[in-house]
């Protein structure tokens, strides 16, 4: 069998793999905007517990959100050293997703459809998957989810 040639390109990723608490989630790269390293975040008052306040990225004040507390997700994964998604600037939302890990970029060819097939609940929850090692991962539609009136009322 001949070894592949490595001046080749390597077939394009379509999803940035994350982690928040303890859910591996997958947000399709055209909709995910720049990485930040975490900030300080100032908060607000009278907000969701999941609504973490607001940071300057950039020059542009943008809302930061927890993605493990809004998704209900097990915190005892947190890491010491979360980062910043941005949405990308199409979507029109300054905000940015607090995650726990980046899992660095996954192939659309990597995954497979997760056996437990239940409808998703919310309509920026894509469907379940699952890659070689068994692990189901939770796909993220960032355009649908910054229009769900329950991510946009942060108000307590």
């Amino acid at each position: 069998m001949a070894e592949p040639d490595a001046s080749l390109p390597l077939p394009p990723a379509h999803w940035l793999a994350v982690q928040a608490g303890d859910q591996r989630c997958l947000v399709p790269l055209a909709q995910a905007g720049e990485i930040f390293p975490w900030t300080a975040v100032q908060p607000t008052p009278y907000t969701r517990t999941w609504f973490l306040g607001v940071a300057n990225l950039r020059g542009e004040l943008c809302g930061v959100v927890d993605l493990g507390r809004f998704l209900h997700r097990d915190q005892e994964a947190a890491a010491a050293d979360p980062k910043l998604l941005g949405f990308h600037p199409a979507i029109g939302l300054n905000c940015a997703l607090r995650i726990d890990r980046l899992l660095g970029l996954r192939a659309a060819e990597a995954f497979a459809p997760s056996a437990a097939g239940v409808p998703p609940a919310q309509a920026w929850l894509g469907p379940l998957l699952t890659d070689a090692e068994g692990h189901s991962w939770q796909t993220l539609d960032l355009q649908a989810l910054a229009q769900a009136p329950a991510f946009l009322a942060i108000d307590a």
